[in-house]
């Protein structure tokens, strides 16, 4: 049968052979990813046999607690358990997760209602910005940030108004600009992302900071998204709240759990969203087009590690206090002034004043060619980072000694 002739005609302006380029959704608008540079030059040395101590990329090293490898052994030589599972997590592990809560916060969750499990807390995040955000919508995000909290919205097709967190030293003066920014904005935010301790610039926030918020939140149409990344990797004895702790939480605010830093299962993508029953409700709908929740015999051994790992966070948060004081006490030595962070596992760094003309890409190439330690530049976290550096606390240390050493011998200008 012969082809009509628009048909024919399109063939000949589109051969097999030279097919007509693609329009992207979305991904024309997501810029460079900075910390693919210094990927780069890292492989780069190391392939010319270059010792690099790798202090950029904030993958946790530590093994993650026996009791999960083995009951994660065992599940999964359960046939039963190689099915499709539940989107919003099997009611054990939501159950482990609401006794959670309630010992380390002192805070009554449902666990049918008012906690949802996801793949991860960046899953989480993503599709919960899907949910509550629009084309036409907006959203308050801090800058410098942890990139999917500025680009979740936008995947959302919704507005991130990036709001400048600071050096890392200051939640209140924070606070005041996101409220200033929501007062002088149109059209006005429907949702103000949170996340303290803070990454990368590691602020912290004290329960009085996120009441306030809460309370300004609940006279406004205003949804909080607290990221609690961090909610047990804290040093110095510093305790970090939970937004859930705040009166009148529960109708404005959710917050993210993740077993990822606490119990060191970063590849397992556990985490947990918590809050506002309507809110877990959306996301929960959402889910169940989307996923079939983790797998399940992960779920099983996520369940035992909540219940039987209890210490395992502060065994953990122990091991990065040392590398953090290893670390900010080597910088102090060198004459690298530094804040030094209560909670993370990063430390936020300005760059030098002898090399602060270069900007935070140039100088962490600087630091990788001259020193064989590779770090993260300021600017990946969003505009308001290019005069910082960011390290992560994943080289015991031994080798974090190393990487001042090297530091030392590469930054002449300190001297």
């Amino acid at each position: 049968m012969p082809l009509d002739r628009a048909t024919a005609r399109a063939r000949q302006a589109y051969p097999a052979s030279m097919p007509r380029e693609m329009e992207f959704r979305r991904i024309p608008g997501l810029p460079p990813y900075v910390f693919t540079i210094i990927d780069s030059l890292k492989l780069e040395a190391r392939r010319a046999g270059r010792d690099v101590i790798d202090l950029g990329f904030g993958n946790p090293d530590l093994p993650s607690p026996q009791v999960a490898v083995d009951k994660l052994a065992e599940a999964v030589h359960n046939t039963r358990n190689h099915r499709y599972s539940a989107s919003r997590g099997i009611p054990k592990l939501r159950q482990a997760a609401a006794d959670m809560y309630q010992r380390r916060f002192g805070v009554t969750l449902d666990p049918d209602t008012e906690i949802i499990s996801t793949i991860g807390a960046k899953e989480g995040f993503s599709h919960l910005m899907w949910v509550l955000l629009q084309p036409g919508d907006a959203a308050i995000v801090p800058t410098p940030s942890y990139p999917i909290h500025i680009w979740g919205p936008y995947f959302a097709g919704a507005d991130a108004r990036q709001v400048a967190i600071g050096d890392g030293t200051d939640a209140s003066g924070y606070i005041d600009r996101v409220m200033e920014a929501w007062e002088y904005g149109w059209p006005k935010p429907r949702v103000v992302v949170l996340s303290f301790p803070h990454n990368p610039t590691t602020t912290i926030a004290t329960k009085e900071d996120l009441q306030r918020l809460v309370d300004w939140a609940r006279e406004r149409d205003v949804v909080l998204v607290h990221d609690l990344a961090y909610a047990d990797m804290t040093f110095d004895g510093w305790r970090p709240p939970s937004i859930m702790e705040c009166d009148g939480a529960k109708e404005v605010a959710v917050e993210l759990y993740s077993m990822t830093k606490s119990y060191s299962m970063a590849g397992w993508r556990v985490a947990f969203l918590v809050g506002r029953p309507d809110v877990v409700g959306a996301l929960a709908k959402l889910k169940s087009y989307l996923d079939y929740g983790t797998f399940q015999p992960i779920q099983i051994a996520a369940t035992v590690t909540l219940n039987e790992a209890l210490d395992f966070p502060t065994e953990v948060s122990a091991v990065y206090e040392s590398r953090r004081n290893t670390l900010c006490d080597g910088l102090d030595r060198i004459g690298w002034d530094i804040h030094r962070p209560k909670g993370t596992m990063f430390a936020w760094a300005r760059i030098p004043e002898p090399y602060r003309e270069m900007g935070s890409i140039e100088f962490a190439t600087h630091v990788i060619e001259s020193c064989d330690v590779a770090v993260s530049p300021g600017v990946g976290f969003g505009p308001g980072g290019d005069g910082f550096v960011r390290f992560a606390l994943i080289e015991n240390e031994q080798r974090t000694g190393q990487a001042i050493r090297n530091l030392k011998k590469g930054l002449t200008r300190l001297q």
